[in-house]
């Protein structure tokens, strides 16, 4: 995974085997990346990269951070329920994403046309990264999966590590598990999980 952005820029994020080559997704929306970035850097943003990707920081906190997949790329903002979105340009990424948070560029003439209203929601959320607001933490009921609780009714030491987890990290094994509507899918995923529950670590962790 890349530390510096002038690398994702260049060959991508280092997180598949298509970095540095003419299919990584970075090298295909470069032109519509790089207009995304000098708006960023000419809002004012510090760039940085984190999680691979180039991310822009003001007054301290994490503002947006960018994406490139085979069909579109992406400008994701952080607190994006603070955003007013007049323009209702924000899209959620997933279904498991609480608020629209994202700019979907699905060619790259599209970051020229809505040059205003990303210039627009940057100042807006630079403007509450300013004065230190935050958006309301709203808690979020996750369905645990049957099996899962069948897992845990039957194995004691999984019982307990799966207690000891943070809230985040059952989350992340709940969301993991309730991608696939396959009971033996999930069952072999639960197999498959167990290690990592035992050592204490969520789903997107390594």
């Amino acid at each position: 995974m890349i530390t510096d952005p002038d690398v994702f820029f260049r060959d991508g994020c280092g997180r598949c085997n298509r970095f540095a080559t003419p299919d990584c997704s970075a090298r295909l929306w470069a032109a519509g990346l790089a207009e995304l970035r000098a708006l960023c850097l000419g809002a004012g943003l510090t760039e940085v990269a984190k999680w691979g990707h180039p991310t822009y920081i003001f007054a301290g906190r994490n503002i947006a951070i960018f994406g490139a997949h085979r069909g579109d790329m992406r400008l994701t903002f952080f607190n994006a329920a603070l955003l007013s979105d007049p323009e209702g340009v924000l899209e959620k990424q997933g279904p498991n994403t609480q608020n629209p948070d994202m700019i979907c560029f699905r060619s790259p003439s599209e970051v020229a046309e809505k040059a205003a209203i990303i210039k627009a929601y940057l100042a807006e959320a630079m403007g509450y990264a300013s004065t230190g607001i935050l958006p309301e933490k709203t808690p979020r009921e996750v369905e645990m999966p049957p099996e899962l609780i069948e897992a845990l009714d039957c194995d004691a030491e999984l019982a307990e590590a799966f207690a000891a987890l943070t809230p985040g990290r059952q989350k992340s094994w709940a969301f993991h598990l309730n991608t696939t509507q396959n009971p033996a899918t999930r069952v072999a995923r639960i197999a498959r999980a167990r290690d990592k529950i035992l050592a204490g670590k969520g789903a997107l962790e390594r």
